[in-house]
């Protein structure tokens, strides 16, 4: 599912302290022969507030087995998002379908100035401080994907300089 992100790390959820969000229900509607056909579709985001997150989407007849479908889902594609004093290495723009977000570091104290799909995701990541932007489509799906693919983009400052096969200091002195 993160093969497009080469910095992703996937993480087990064997020992972890998950929470999960629902960020929304839709019934969908079959029509058939003998009429219509009514199901449920959820999608929830899962993360232990410490830099693991996953989503993922269940369907069903009723609105309960939908959402345990969706956790369970979720639970099988978790990666760990770097973090950096309770926000964001750097600012980063993510996309999906119609959907973009643009999610910014802020200083300590600012909270999650977020909306919808994005704060459900930003907070079950673990972020304290952080702005976003979400433009284009407000479809809870799309939204919640732009939003990861935004924070699978997000490197470290580690990261980097072990990818250039340099000390820490030159990253950020050049």
């Amino acid at each position: 599912m993160y093969q497009k992100y080469k910095n992703a790390e996937l993480v087990k959820p064997g020992g972890l302290e998950l929470k999960d969000r629902l960020v929304g229900v839709q019934r969908v509607t079959k029509v058939t022969k003998g009429g219509r056909a009514f199901g449920f579709s959820a999608i929830v985001v899962v993360g232990d507030e410490d830099g693991v997150v996953g989503h993922g989407l269940g369907k069903s007849k009723d609105v309960a087995t939908a959402i345990a479908k969706a956790v369970e889902d979720a639970k099988k594609n978790l990666v760990r998002i770097p973090l950096q004093k309770g926000t964001l290495p750097h600012e980063q723009k993510g996309k999906f379908g119609g959907a973009r977000v643009n999610i910014i570091p802020a200083a300590p104290g600012t909270g999650v100035i977020a909306g919808g799909a994005v704060r459900t995701v930003l907070e079950a990541v673990g972020v304290h401080d952080v702005l976003s932007k979400s433009q284009g489509s407000s479809n809870p799906h799309n939204v919640v994907k732009a939003t990861f693919d935004a924070l699978l983009q997000l490197r470290d400052a580690g990261s980097i300089a072990r990818e250039r096969g340099i000390s820490l200091e030159k990253v950020f002195n050049g």
